[in-house]
């Protein structure tokens, strides 16, 4: 009795496991898919115990002993393949990085199994400034600034389907940005539906006038933005820095985030998890049949040119939110017009992977983001 109980228990971690692979379902919570890509090193310790447990405590009856040790040895070995393709993806990606982007002097490894049990430094100061009616910044600075040296800023654009999330999303990133020496201004933007686009292009331009306006008292340097969007900010970045032709936009960051929204519509349907086709029909005003103008304006694809700012785009292949292939065809346009750039194509991520600084995403994300900051902001 005890070893079939030991393999009922050992069958979910398998399916959890899975998640590894495969888009999670869109009937299923999606941040499992984090659980498991990010925290799957951990996870790993349960089934292995009980398939320990199962093994040392076998009887005359083999079946269940042989099931349950199957069950757990197959369950940590898709729980630590996150740790697997992470280790296979570090050993290209300086290279990678310093051909695109030149090199840049990042003091860490791309990945290390033993930072996946321990927490980077996530220091920082923040205070709050109002940018705009309504509208706020959160600036994170640097520890130790120094007045007499102003530091590269990092806008931060959230993500929320662009009719939720705040500035506040993941804010250990921000700090984590501030302590390798960035101002990080995380910023708020007008949601839709009360909103549509380009509100919010325009509040990201507003933002960088206030920054640009009070840089001296800010100790940030008006000539070295560099935007960064996840999800729906990463579609505001992505398409506010191909089309601001801003000088002082030195790149661009962007994290699982759509970048033709006229492919998007086409391809999802109304029942997807994030009910996909009524965001973008709030966030656009209609069907790309009778808005296809503002599809196209808020599509990074259609304006990506040999003159766009450098770009690092980093896309789970298992993101049940926003498909990867967004990132792909962007990245394949970019190729196509020899602007520089990056695509780190996570095979084990879905949203979100960055959310543990310490986990597969996250350390391949840091070193990522570190090496790009570093290159475009000399």
């Amino acid at each position: 009795m005890l070893r079939w109980l030991l393999l009922a228990l050992t069958l979910p971690f398998v399916a959890l496991g899975l998640l590894a692979f495969m888009r999670a379902p869109a009937w299923s919570p999606w941040k499992l898919g984090v659980l498991v890509g990010e925290y799957g090193h951990w996870l790993l310790f349960a089934p292995l115990t009980l398939g320990l447990v199962a093994w040392f405590t076998r009887g005359p009856a083999l079946a269940p002993t042989v099931a349950t040790t199957l069950a757990a040895a197959l369950a940590v070995g898709l729980l630590a393949s996150p740790v697997v393709e992470a280790r296979k993806l570090s050993r290209a990606l300086p290279a990678q990085l310093t051909r695109a982007f030149g090199p840049a002097d990042v003091p860490r490894a791309p990945f290390s199994i033993g930072d996946l049990f321990s927490s980077p430094a996530t220091t920082g100061q923040v205070a709050t400034h109002t940018y705009a009616p309504g509208l706020s910044i959160d600036l994170y600075r640097p520890p130790r600034a120094n007045p007499g040296q102003p530091f590269p800023c990092v806008i931060l654009i959230h993500g929320g389907g662009w009719d939720g999330g705040d500035r506040a999303e993941i804010a250990h990133f921000n700090h984590w940005l501030a302590s390798c020496g960035y101002v990080v201004a995380a910023i708020d933007y007008r949601l839709a539906p009360a909103h549509r686009w380009p509100a919010p292009r325009d509040d990201v331009l507003a933002a960088l006038a206030f920054l640009r306006t009070h840089a001296t008292s800010l100790g940030l340097d008006p000539a070295r933005f560099v935007l960064c969007g996840r999800s729906a900010g990463g579609q505001i970045a992505q398409t506010v820095a191909y089309t601001a032709r801003d000088s002082s936009i030195r790149g661009v960051i962007s994290l699982y985030a759509p970048s033709d929204l006229i492919f998007g519509y086409v391809n999802t349907t109304e029942d997807d998890m994030l009910r996909s086709p009524t965001l973008m029909r709030q966030y656009l005003g209609g069907p790309p049949d009778t808005a296809r103008a503002a599809y196209e304006s808020a599509s990074a694809l259609f304006h990506a040119s040999a003159t766009v700012p450098p770009t690092l785009l980093l896309h789970g292949t298992t993101d049940a939110l926003v498909w990867y292939r967004h990132s792909v065809r962007l990245a394949a346009r970019l190729a196509d017009v020899r602007a520089p750039h990056v695509y780190l194509a996570l095979p084990w991520a879905t949203h979100a992977f960055e959310y543990n600084l310490s986990g597969p995403g996250g350390q391949l994300t840091r070193f990522s983001v570190e090496w790009f900051l570093a290159a475009v902001t000399k």
